[in-house]
């Protein structure tokens, strides 16, 4: 048995070597290995590419042109003219970024209760609305004058010009924002004082961001594009949008024009519009 089966070996061997040699498949191989092509590669969430460069800037580019000189700005800058800028920021970005992660979240979960092309098209016809909205506004508004928003934050705050006038000279405080003093008093009342702080500039900023077009923008943005990026890239926007509210809201504010910031906030989202009308799914 050995003799027949050694001569069958050296008869397969001897084959293998005459025979010439084929260049075997790739989608053999592809198949063989296992190995996924690009196209059926899973993409993991969160990982950075080309996709997820393009949610992080549309995010990023998308808050600051539509939080610069909005309502939430002008609250963080006149809150932290009278308390610690450190304890305003920190109140106002809490908020902004919670809202950020709320409506991240809400994008992302649209696709899975309606249809992708649904949600794709509903996005696409928000950011043409506020486009074409933002466009209306700004054509409409004076090249030069106070904000509206500005003269809106500080009705609603009880703060004017007279009033920071009487503060300066002669520490009238009645009918505006007394200024917080973490000077006096005991260390507990520092921390109710920094605390009370905080809790205004969360309140104020959270609900001045409640069904605003940057939060809705961020819903439609997050619904077709990577929403972790879109999140990172919102607040980022934000946290620079408010640091230089805090660190001087009304000195930017006088220097930029809000009508070239509003101008620009609709020509964007229009551009995002066109966007996803070009890589609308099938």
């Amino acid at each position: 048995m050995r003799r027949p089966l050694a001569a069958l070996l050296l008869l397969v061997v001897c084959a293998c070597i005459l025979h010439p040699a084929v260049a075997p498949d790739p989608e053999d191989t592809k198949e063989a290995a296992k190995v996924p092509d690009e196209t059926t590669a899973p993409k993991v969430k969160g990982t950075f590419d080309s996709v997820a460069g393009d949610a992080f800037i549309s995010s990023f580019i998308m808050i600051i042109t539509s939080e610069l000189g909005d309502k939430t700005f002008f609250i963080a800058a006149i809150l932290a003219m009278k308390n610690s800028r450190a304890v305003v920021l920190t109140g106002a970005l809490g908020a902004l970024a919670l809202m950020t992660v709320l409506s991240a979240g809400a994008g992302r979960i649209l696709p899975a209760l309606l249809p992708r092309v649904a949600t794709h098209w509903a996005s696409v016809l928000l950011f043409l609305v506020f486009g074409v909205k933002m466009l209306r506004d700004g054509v409409g508004m004076k090249a030069d004058g106070p904000s509206d928003e500005l003269e809106e934050v500080e009705a609603e705050l009880g703060v004017t010009k007279k009033a920071e006038a009487e503060d300066i000279e002669g520490g009238n405080q009645e009918g505006g924002m007394a200024p917080m003093s973490y000077e006096k008093g005991g260390s507990s009342e520092k921390k109710w004082a920094a605390f009370a702080v905080l809790w205004q500039s969360f309140t104020l900023t959270f609900l001045a961001e409640w069904g605003d077009r940057s939060q809705i923008a961020t819903i439609a943005l997050a619904a077709y594009k990577d929403a972790v990026w879109v999140t990172i890239g919102g607040i980022l926007g934000h946290a620079i949008c408010t640091g230089l509210a805090v660190l001087g809201g009304r000195m930017i504010a006088s220097r930029i024009s809000e009508r070239t910031v509003t101008l620009s906030g609709g020509a964007l989202f229009i551009a995002f519009a066109l966007h996803g009308v070009l890589t609308a799914p099938k």
